[in-house]
């Protein structure tokens, strides 16, 4: 088998294991988000795609931020954020808001009430309120509740396997 292992044999995911512990969560696919905030420079911005929803009552969602990201302190002491539900006329934002990307510059976008820097055109926007964070490993799990949010039409931007594409159903 192309990934080390035999079909259907139990690996212990361990440090040895990383790449198969890798591939195994590629397999799920997800939806691809852009979090903003108000940095001490500017706006700053940071693509995961460990956005989930959590509850409808209160209305909280979680992402999750890698603690060796060089921007990590920005966004875990941010009070407020907004994430962006990416559609596929926003593939080329992974790379632009990469670890070499230009982010904001040449980019549309305007402050809300919060000063957190906001794109229009987006699938959905959440602009939330840090409401908690949770120790996660290597992450730190942060929980935001959602002030307000938009929609909006169109196909989503999908994450599968280490590559960027679309759904087709």
């Amino acid at each position: 088998m192309a990934d080390g292992g035999m079909q259907g044999e139990a690996i212990v995911p361990d440090a040895g294991q990383a790449r198969q512990y890798r591939d195994a969560l590629g397999r799920f696919a997800t939806g691809v988000t852009l979090v903003t905030v108000a940095g001490p420079a500017g706006p700053m911005g940071f693509v995961a795609n460990s956005f989930a929803s959590l509850s409808l009552d209160p209305p909280l969602v979680l992402w999750s931020l890698a603690r060796a990201s060089r921007r990590f302190a920005a966004f875990a002491g941010a009070r407020h954020y907004a994430i962006h539900v990416l559609g596929q006329d926003q593939a080329g934002f992974p790379a632009r808001f990469g670890r070499e990307g230009v982010g904001f510059d040449g980019l549309d976008w305007r402050a809300n009430a919060e000063g957190v820097p906001v794109l229009d055109g987006t699938l959905a926007r959440f602009e939330c309120a840090q409401d908690a964070t949770h120790e996660g490993g290597d992450h730190l799990i942060i929980v935001g509740r959602v002030l307000r949010l938009t929609l909006e039409e169109g196909e989503p931007l999908v994450f599968a396997k280490g590559r960027f594409g679309r759904f087709d159903g």
